[in-house]
């Protein structure tokens, strides 16, 4: 690492420590040459993941969008922040550990909707109305029954 003072090229590293996020690690560095003292993260370098709508456009994975979706169907439930957060969270190691650089949006919303049926009914029947487009009371009634079941 090249020392931002004084150029040199030898610089050592004198502590390492995650670093507040937990998603890189902090290093204080040292330059050999010059004495001066710096701080460095190391992130790990992910490749971007791509949604394919159901348009069959697509766009980059943007993790505000399926909080958004939650947070809607959850609204005025019994869900703690932290809930949704976890349940988000599960969302996104399943979807970032199948390692495909292109996932369907479908496939996300039924993993979304796996969580919801799991945490809490109503939100369930909230997201799963939005996300399937019911086009009539039979179709949400045909979800509710799978509920109940």
């Amino acid at each position: 690492m090249k020392c931002p003072f004084c150029s040199h090229d030898n610089t050592r590293v004198i502590d390492s420590r995650p670093a507040e996020d937990n998603n890189s690690i902090r290093r204080r560095r040292v330059c050999d040459e010059c004495n001066k003292r710096f701080t460095t993260y190391e992130k790990v370098e992910t490749i971007p993941l791509i949604i394919i709508k159901k348009d069959n456009n697509r766009e980059t994975y943007d993790r505000s969008k399926i909080e958004a979706g939650v947070l809607r169907a959850c609204h005025k439930r019994p869900i703690s922040a932290a809930q949704i957060t976890q349940l988000v969270d599960e969302v996104e190691t399943e979807i970032f550990s199948r390692e495909e650089k292109e996932i369907p949006s479908e496939v996300i919303g039924e993993l979304v909707m796996n969580k919801l049926k799991d945490l809490e009914a109503v939100a369930y029947v909230r997201f799963a109305s939005v996300y399937r487009e019911f086009k009539d009371v039979n179709s949400f009634l045909d979800e509710l029954k799978k509920v109940l079941k």
